[in-house]
C-alpha cells in the first residue's frame, strides 16, 4: 500500500513505496510544533498541527505518571511510533505489523542527514515556527532517498507474484515474505491474523545480520513453519497444516527458495 512510483519501469529504478505499511510521518520540535508532514497513503487524513501537540501532551503526561515517555500508541490495526532524537521528534503512523526496528534505523538515517543540514544552515527549530520552503524541499529529498533504495523492482514484483501462487500448494496454510531487514512486503494473511501470527512466533530479530538463516517452529494449534533466508535479500516463511509431513514441507521450502534465487539471478 502507498503512493505509486510514477517513474517509468526499467530493470533498475528507485524502489517504490507500494509495500510500505507507513501512512504518515511528522517531524516536530520538543514544544510540539510540527514543521513537516508527509502522507504515504490516502487511508488517513491526519492534520499535522493537531497530531503533534496531542502526541507531545501524551508524552509529557506519561513522563509525569510513570516516569518515562511512551514510544508506541496502538489504535486498532494502526499505531503511532515516536522517536525522540535531539531537538526533533519523529511521529510515524503505520500498520501495527510494521517492524519498529526497521523504523528506528530508517528514522536515524533521516535524522542524521537532516541534523547535519540544519547545523550547517543554522536553522533553529526550538524557538520559532519554521516554515522554510527550502527546508521542506530538503526533507522531502532526504525521506525519498532513505525510503527508496536502488533495487531490481521487476524482480521483486516477480518474486511477490510467485510467492502468491505458492499458497495453492497442498498443505500450505499461509506464507510471508520479508526483506533482509525484517520488513513484511507480502503475506497471504490479513493484517489482524498477520499481527497475531508475528506476536506468537517472535522471529524477527536482526534478520539482516544473518543471525537467523533457517527457522522451524511449531504453533499452538499444531501448525508449523519452515523458513529460510534467501541470498541476503529475503526471508521466506511457509506455514503448514499439521497433517503435512516434514519431508514434504522441506521439499516445498527448497523448491520455493530455488525459484526465488532463479528470479534474482535473471
Amino acid at each position: 500500500m502507498g503512493i505509486q512510483d510514477r517513474l517509468p519501469l526499467s530493470s533498475i529504478i528507485k524502489r517504490s513505496f507500494d509495500n510500505i505499511n507507513i501512512h504518515n510521518i511528522f517531524i516536530f520540535n520538543r514544544s510540539g510544533v510540527c514543521f513537516y508532514g508527509k502522507n504515504f497513503t490516502d487511508y488517513f487524513k491526519v492534520e499535522k498541527n493537531l497530531v503533534s501537540p496531542f502526541i507531545t501532551a501524551l508524552m509529557s503526561f506519561s513522563k509525569e505518571m510513570i516516569g518515562k515517555k511512551f514510544k508506541t500508541l496502538e489504535m486498532g490495526d494502526v499505531k503511532f511510533v515516536i522517536f525522540e532524537m535531539g531537538s526533533m521528534n519523529y511521529n510515524i503512523l503505520c500498520d501495527t505489523i510494521e517492524n519498529e526496528k526497521f523504523l528506528e534505523e530508517t528514522i536515524s538515517k533521516i535524522n542524521k542527514r537532516l541534523s547535519k543540514y540544519m547545523i550547517k544552515n543554522k536553522i533553529n527549530i526550538d524557538d520559532q515556527i519554521v516554515f522554510d520552503s527550502k527546508l521542506i524541499e530538503v526533507i522531502e529529498e532526504i525521506i525519498d532517498d532513505v525510503f527508496s533504495n536502488e533495487f531490481n523492482l521487476k524482480n521483486e514484483k516477480q518474486i511477490i507474484e510467485y510467492v502468491k501462487e505458492t499458497i495453492s500448494f497442498d498443505g500450505i496454510d499461509g506464507n510471508i515474505l520479508l526483506t533482509d531487514r525484517g520488513k513484511v512486503i507480502y503475506s497471504s494473511y490479513n493484517t489482524l491474523n498477520l499481527k497475531n501470527f508475528l506476536k506468537e512466533v517472535e522471529f524477527r530479530v536482526k534478520i539482516h545480520n544473518n543471525s537467523i538463516l533457517k527457522l522451524f517452529y511449531t504453533l499452538k494449534d499444531n501448525r508449523f513453519i519452515f523458513s529460510e533466508y534467501v541470498n541476503n535479500k529475503y526471508f521466506v516463511i511457509l506455514v503448514f497444516n499439521s497433517h503435512v509431513k516434514f519431508g514434504m514441507a522441506e521439499h516445498y521450502l527448497a523448491r520455493i527458495v530455488k525459484s526465488i534465487k532463479n528470479i534474482l539471478s535473471d
